[in-house]
């Protein structure tokens, strides 16, 4: 258990209006998000088929909540990780135009997450996904979308601050581009951890880009799925990957604090390339990707966005279990009560 209590710490709000203020940042973000990517909202499953191929497998190690269904002849179900597959074969279904999207409120149980300040077993974010053109998928493209993402949390901490004046707005007008290849050249002798925490100390916030593919030294900044991000295609500037992760200073934990993992999905190649990298080439055998190597799911960039850690953040809270409920080991809950901090 990792446990980080900030000394002399007091929560901005009081419990009892902390509820509200989520409420207030949630339906502020989403209703922003919503506009600057022309998105609608869908409803979205809290599990999955576990021979369908549609839960996200995240680093490949995390083992899924599944339960046998007895009305079907004890077909295994899985409670999703996130809906990064599924979003996509919704675009389809629903066929959403280039330009247009969709976004679900998603809820998951990550069952072997490392508990502590931003780590819960109860994952909650707006899972979006947007349908684009072929020539889309290139690093100016991904950028404007990151940007546009960026203006809706701006537009919310505005909203925070106008409702309480006494939380003073931290973020930067700009969030700063960095490859993950340029921090390790930068920071050779660093993890990808502290490597992160360099480059948001540094900026305040920054996207994070070509996380999941090898760096020139062979080893990767993070693991990612092999087929709904693209981490593997080769861009202008020499480097690889059109994914990232949007990462923001957080005063209040003295420390990076990640907000979103997005990125450009990957076409059939892409797949076909980042399954024989990762020794995964039997997925193909799976209904979703079967579809997508066969060109039947349209070109997508999407991402998910964290609510509670955006609620923890911007209302300078220390523990994500103060703006959400979820099961804590007792001796964090009985630490954090020492110092201030009530979890739900």
């Amino acid at each position: 258990m990792n446990l980080y209590l900030p000394p002399d710490y007091r929560p901005m709000l009081p419990t009892e209006g902390m509820e509200d203020a989520i409420k207030l940042l949630k339906q502020t973000f989403q209703a922003e998000l919503a506009e600057a990517l022309s998105l609608r909202r869908v409803t979205a499953p809290l599990f999955v088929f576990a021979d369908s191929g549609l839960n996200d497998n995240l680093n490949g190690v995390e083992r899924p909540v599944s339960f046998p269904i007895k009305d079907m002849g004890d077909r295994r179900a899985e409670v999703v990780h996130s809906l990064a597959k599924w979003k996509r074969m919704k675009l389809a279904a629903y066929r959403i135009p280039a330009g247009h999207g969709l976004y679900t409120d998603m809820n998951a149980i990550r069952a072997d997450e490392e508990l502590d300040n931003i780590h819960s077993l109860y994952v909650d974010q707006w899972d979006w996904e947007r349908t684009i053109r072929p020539e889309d998928r290139t690093v100016e493209f991904l950028s404007d979308i990151v940007r546009r993402i960026y203006g809706a949390l701006l537009a919310t901490e505005a909203v925070t601050h106008q409702a309480f004046p006494h939380i003073p707005p931290t973020l930067p007008r700009e969030i700063t581009f960095v490859h993950a290849e340029e921090l390790r050249a930068e920071f050779p002798d660093l993890s990808p951890k502290e490597r992160e925490r360099e480059a948001a100390r540094r900026y305040g916030a920054v996207f994070i880009r070509g996380i999941g593919g090898p760096l020139f030294d062979g080893s990767r900044h993070d693991g990612r799925a092999p087929d709904y991000d693209d981490w593997s295609t080769p861009t202008p500037d020499g480097l690889n990957g059109l994914n990232g992760d949007i990462l923001v200073w957080n005063a209040v934990l003295d420390a990076p604090l990640e907000l979103s993992s997005m990125g450009i999905r990957v076409d059939p190649e892409a797949l076909l390339r980042q399954l024989e990298m990762t020794g995964c080439m039997d997925r193909l055998a799976l209904p979703f990707h079967r579809a997508l190597a066969a060109g039947e799911m349209p070109p997508a960039v999407g991402g998910g966005i964290g609510q509670s850690r955006l609620c923890m953040y911007l209302l300078r809270c220390a523990h994500i279990g103060e703006v959400q409920a979820a099961l804590w080991p007792e001796v964090m809950v009985a630490r954090c009560a020492e110092a201030g901090v009530t979890l739900r």
